[in-house]
């Protein structure tokens, strides 16, 4: 079992002891499979960005060669056009159960590569990565529609679907920052990155009628934050806004409306989101308040319908317990996770010509 000794940055009182970190941990490395992938949870299904959402848990719990794994998983099993399925059943390669390959998906792994080489420092992971990477961004911008959203994925057969979502255009915006950051690192300028950058970020800023109405799920409420796309005065009106809508005092945050039902990963992202705009009290907050998700194995429930004080779905999920562990990196202030999540340091893109 992991040692609480390498859990002490995860440290965070009222929502995790060092102990409580280990044993999370513990759980999420009990769920990874010998050839690295990270599944939901053991014979469920594995999706790329829930996947690199749980090796980047393992960074911050300085489980840097388990990490590895996973993104070399990822590596491996990267289809020739850049992409990877939206499903594979238990995290086998050779076992698709859903051949759309999704634009945010995708891109994650630039988010995932650029926080391990923040962990480790390691070059040789990164140049072994680059070209994964590389490929993964071409296969997304691919999809970049001329409002500059992106498109959401491609069908078995290629079919483009041009259809964009505010909460995966938000998460491709983060993963272009961090590619481009990579870039910088390997001196090797991406103009054309930076370009779909800053028209994308325009188009989440600027043009909410550039994509599908999901306002009823509160990851279109906190993703352009947490994507990096608003901040500042307009996150927390944003913030503000809908707070009363989402937000379910001592239990969580719904995630959709009006469904009575508050989860541990949309709570646990919008802690982050929280952290990232300054608003660390109210991070803490929440994360403290989904501790009743928490089972006596250290991870966490998916969700629980308040009306009928149920537990539902019953799943415990590597991805909800790496959510909450990312939120407090962050608020425990780990370099890598702030960098990553804070985005001070990322690039920013080039401004659209309609904004020049």
């Amino acid at each position: 079992m992991t040692s609480p000794g390498r859990t002490e940055r995860l440290v965070l009182p009222g929502v995790l002891t060092a102990e409580q970190a280990a044993r999370t941990v513990a759980g999420i490395l009990a769920t990874q499979r010998p050839d690295g992938a990270i599944p939901w949870f053991r014979g469920h299904h594995l999706d790329p960005w829930d996947h690199t959402e749980a090796a980047m848990a393992l960074d911050a719990a300085g489980e840097h060669g388990r990490a590895a794994a996973a993104y070399d998983w990822l590596r491996r099993t990267q289809n020739p056009d850049g992409s990877w399925y939206a499903a594979y059943a238990d995290g086998d390669a050779e076992a698709p159960t859903d051949r759309g390959r999704e634009s945010n998906f995708c891109a994650y792994l630039a988010v995932g590569v650029w926080h391990h080489f923040l962990s480790t420092g390691d070059e040789t992971f990164l140049d072994r990565m680059w070209p994964a990477v590389y490929a993964a961004i071409e296969f997304v911008l691919a999809l970049q529609q001329p409002g500059g959203e992106i498109g959401w994925k491609r069908e078995d057969d290629g079919t483009p679907v041009a259809d964009a979502l505010l909460t995966g255009s938000s998460s491709v915006h983060h993963a272009l920052r961090c590619a481009l950051a990579m870039a910088e690192q390997r001196e090797e300028p991406q103009p054309d990155w930076e370009l779909a950058l800053g028209r994308l970020g325009h188009a989440l800023r600027e043009h909410p009628e550039r994509f599908l109405d999901k306002s009823r799920y509160s990851m279109d409420w906190y993703y352009p934050i947490l994507g990096g796309a608003v901040r500042g005065g307009a996150a927390r009106d944003r913030i503000d806004a809908q707070w009363d809508a989402f937000v379910v005092p001592g239990l969580g945050v719904r995630c959709v409306l009006p469904n009575p039902w508050v989860t541990g990963g949309e709570s646990a992202e919008l802690a982050l989101a929280l952290w990232a705009m300054g608003e660390s009290d109210r991070a803490v907050q929440i994360l403290t308040w989904i501790q009743h998700l928490r089972a006596d194995d250290g991870m966490y429930w998916t969700g629980y319908v308040f009306d009928d004080e149920t537990i539902w779905p019953q799943e415990r999920t590597s991805w909800t317990a790496g959510s909450l562990l990312l939120a407090v990196a962050a608020l425990g202030g780990d370099e890598a996770t702030t960098s990553v999540f804070g985005g001070e340091r990322l690039p920013t893109g080039l401004a659209p010509d309609c904004c020049r």
